[in-house]
């Protein structure tokens, strides 16, 4: 992949909903009372919701709220790099709408038991891909620190 103008591409919302879709593990923030948090959460896509399993505790507690949030996911090797932004508010899915699950590949990396699901339907979704210049020569600038 080699981008003629520029080494950052801009991703169209197809090529980040297929992103989203081709993971499994990212990075959820959100704002509760005073404090920031970033924490790794397991999802799965369905009909355009990032959905995943919680117990009690701030994520729930953020969910109940209706918390605006920023999902995150992101990937890169020697040469190439992108990264996927998602923005809107949990919710907490009722018992009618938890079979959702139901046959999707959610499974929890650490063996607790978790009971609550949680949505995010994102109302932005965007993302860029990065063509990495890790070369001796590249052409990145250098800033001085304390100069």
């Amino acid at each position: 992949m080699s981008y003629a103008e520029s080494p950052v591409r801009e991703l169209g919302p197809e090529e980040c909903w297929a992103l989203l879709r081709g993971d499994e593990l990212g990075r959820l923030a959100y704002h509760l009372v005073d404090e920031v948090h970033v924490v790794p959460i397991n999802y799965v896509v369905d009909d355009g919701e990032l959905l995943f399993r919680t117990v009690a505790g701030n994520k729930l507690l953020a969910a109940a709220l209706g918390s605006e949030v920023a999902f995150e996911i992101d990937w890169h090797d020697h040469d190439h790099a992108w990264s996927v932004l998602a923005r809107g508010r949990l919710r907490v899915l009722d018992e009618v709408e938890e079979h959702r699950l139901d046959g999707l590949p959610l499974r929890p990396w650490v063996a607790t038991y978790k009971y609550d699901v949680v949505g995010l339907r994102p109302t932005v979704v965007t993302g860029r891909a990065f063509e990495l210049d890790r070369g001796a020569g590249g052409t990145g600038v250098v800033a001085e620190v304390g100069v």
